[in-house]
């Protein structure tokens, strides 16, 4: 089941995610396939001011764990996340 991680950083936090960014990455790697795709909300300067993540995961629960787990998360680069059950719907190459 596909899940996403919607995410909305701090205000003023770009060098704090900048610091995280690496461990960040890490984290997404670790997941292997359950990362089905991710990246970054934009402002109008093309600064990243947020996150969105989707991964294919057993259960709500399993999904919130793996969010949480993120740096992002735990350093607080993120002001608030949610992790919703998401259906693609549309142009989905692997017929997930």
């Amino acid at each position: 089941m596909l899940y996403v991680v919607i995410a909305e950083d701090r205000p003023n936090g770009l060098e704090h995610r900048l610091a995280v960014r690496p461990a960040h990455l890490r984290h997404l790697e670790s997941l292997g396939e359950k990362l089905v795709l991710a990246g970054p909300f934009l402002d109008a300067n093309e600064k990243a001011i947020g996150s969105l993540v989707v991964i294919d995961a057993a259960s709500q629960a399993e999904a919130e764990a793996l969010a949480a787990a993120d740096p992002f998360v735990r350093e607080g680069v993120f002001e608030s996340y949610r992790v919703r059950r998401w259906n693609w719907g549309i142009n989905n190459p692997a017929g997930r």
